[in-house]
């Protein structure tokens, strides 16, 4: 079976879609949630995780609590930027591609 071009789109990209999943998960959690979490040092019972404090530092920043979003990771609000603009250049990329490989066949 031939894959879609669906398929072959999303396989193209698929760091874009991960780190796009990514925000937008932590867009909709809540920045005070605890309990819900896939880091395994907070399972471990390690509550000082670097990794927790930046995803629960964007959440924020997504709520509008900027001072907040700080306090928790001063890295925060600048991960959401380089990652936005990390999932732009990817599909910038697949695009300006796959323009360029229609112009050659034509």
């Amino acid at each position: 079976m031939k894959p879609t071009r669906i398929y072959h789109f999303m396989r193209s990209n698929i760091e874009a879609f991960t780190w796009l999943t990514a925000l937008l998960l932590l867009a909709f959690m809540q920045p005070e949630n605890t309990q819900s979490t896939l880091c395994l040092l907070h399972h471990a019972g390690i509550e000082s995780c670097p990794g927790c404090g930046l995803g629960h530092s964007i959440s924020a920043a997504f709520h509008g609590r900027f001072i907040q979003s700080f306090n928790m990771h001063p890295l925060g609000m600048a991960a959401i930027i380089i990652l936005t603009l990390r999932i732009t250049t990817i599909f910038y990329q697949y695009f300006k591609y796959q323009s360029f490989k229609s112009q050659k066949h034509d």
